[in-house]
């Protein structure tokens, strides 16, 4: 019902631009051609001006009213996408209308002294400057509001617009992904309240996000996407693992040590509940096992963690000389210290990621009996799957590891008591950087912050 009433709405404001866009036309042939007479001023120039003041209007309110969504920036996107399609329909039936016109409403006679193409230009004008603005009021709110649009359309949509006919499938693709973008993000703000009191994520334990390697969680960067949010909509405590960037498994082990006794002493929670990706995966099981952190852990997830290290790691590591490594360190190095941290090592992390450190490390860290382990993994499902750069790794990993998901084997994620492998049937599977929401997109048939407060809801239920 809500969404025939919307269509409605915004039938009714296209029909109201059209209107206003042909009044001063259809009312000078009349005029010309005998048929108001005197009453054409003040007729013509009251319906122009309700029409204009109501333009207006639609350009502020599209849907004709002031509906409550799920937030601020959806409401922003969803009124310029309803602008765009005013807009689209408006356009296109003007046009038509233009070409009828000027086959069939030129007046018998002329007027001495009347140049009749004046009353197109009059015409002409002020529907060019309407549907201007209708336009970029439109794609203003898209560009500043969409994030499933991305840079690919946002920079397609810019060009496109200067070529005739494919600025109209340019068009109608913005509209068609950010339209499908507004609906996905009213119902997951309906079904979150629908599901508010039951706390879904209100875990006895407090959770702690664990990044991975290169990545930060803290100052700057947002590793985790949408989740955190998501999962404090519904209950959960949020903290981070505020780790290096790249060092070793050792060094990263021990900073998330200390990371979780400051949380146990600040908020008195005795344990935390960890979610780590990639890398962060291995550093958890260091502090664990290594570091004394046992004792404040009350369970660990690993989300597509190489626990058995990548073997295309060995092969890069034996076959790039020693020299371009050494130089793409230290510039990585460099630019990491300047955004905090205190001793980053590229070398390190790398080096901890290949199958024969694992392998080593695997047999150092026996997993702790109080600990509760379960692991996560996902795969793509072809080399054009996903998004840059993980489309490009996809084939190499494939080559020496199996299955994987662009950067980790599956078999090689495999932990704990019970492993969950995700995908999807179509030709894209979920990415290492989609386990975490790197790029936010909304992927179809996986539903990256439903499948976390699942997650989380399941450590509830487990009593953790």
């Amino acid at each position: 019902m809500k969404s025939f009433v919307k269509t409605f709405c915004k039938l009714l404001s296209a029909l109201i631009i059209l209107t206003a866009l042909n009044i001063r036309f259809l009312c000078a042939s009349l005029y010309y051609n005998g048929h108001i007479g005197v009453l054409f001023p003040s007729v013509c120039r009251t319906l122009e001006i309700v029409s204009y003041l109501l333009i207006v209007y639609i350009n502020f309110f599209p849907a004709l009213s002031i509906r409550k969504t799920s937030t601020v920036r959806n409401k922003i996107l969803d009124d310029g996408v309803s602008l765009l399609q005013i807009f689209l329909a408006t356009t296109i039936i003007e046009i038509i209308v233009c070409i009828v016109a000027l086959l069939t409403a030129i007046p018998d006679h002329i007027e001495p002294g009347f140049a009749y193409p004046l009353v197109w230009i009059r015409y002409l004008l002020p529907a060019l400057l309407i549907e201007l603005i209708l336009f970029w009021n439109g794609i203003i709110r898209v560009y500043l509001t969409s994030v499933q649009l991305g840079i690919k359309w946002r920079i397609l949509g810019a060009v496109c617009g200067w070529i005739p006919f494919v600025q109209i499938y340019a068009l109608c693709k913005i509209i068609r992904i950010t339209g499908s973008e507004v609906i996905y993000e009213n119902e997951k703000y309906l079904l979150n309240r629908i599901r508010a009191e039951n706390q879904e994520c209100h875990t006895h334990y407090p959770i702690l996000l664990v990044h991975g390697v290169f990545f930060r969680d803290f100052r700057f960067f947002n590793y985790w996407g949408r989740i955190p949010a998501e999962l404090k909509r519904n209950g959960a405590d949020v903290f981070y693992g505020c780790q290096q960037s790249a060092a070793s498994v050792a060094k990263c082990g021990a900073e998330l040590t200390a990371r979780i006794k400051q949380i146990v002493q600040e908020t008195g929670c005795k344990k935390v509940n960890i979610i780590a990706h990639s890398k962060g995966g291995l550093d958890s099981r260091f502090a664990i096992s290594s570091c004394g952190a046992a004792d404040y852990v009350a369970s660990l997830t690993t989300i597509n963690t190489p626990h058995r290290g990548c073997i295309f790691a060995d092969y890069l590591l034996d076959k790039i000389p020693d020299a371009v490594c050494g130089k793409v360190a230290d510039k990585y190095n460099a630019a990491l210290t300047l955004l905090g941290d205190p001793c980053p090592d590229f070398m390190e992390a790398v080096q901890d990621l290949t199958a024969s450190s694992c392998s080593r490390l695997n047999t150092m860290l026996p997993d702790t009996p109080q600990v509760y382990y379960q692991s996560v993994g996902s795969k793509m499902n072809g080399a054009f799957s996903g998004r840059f750069p993980l489309n490009m790794s996809y084939p190499m990993v494939k080559h020496f590891d199996g299955a994987n998901d662009g950067l980790v084997s599956v078999d090689s994620m495999k932990w704990g008591s019970g492993f969950t492998l995700l995908t999807v049937p179509d030709g894209r599977g979920i990415s290492h950087g989609d386990m975490i929401d790197l790029n936010r997109e909304n992927i179809s048939g996986f539903d990256v912050r439903e499948f976390y407060v699942n997650l989380v809801h399941d450590l509830k239920e487990k009593g953790f």
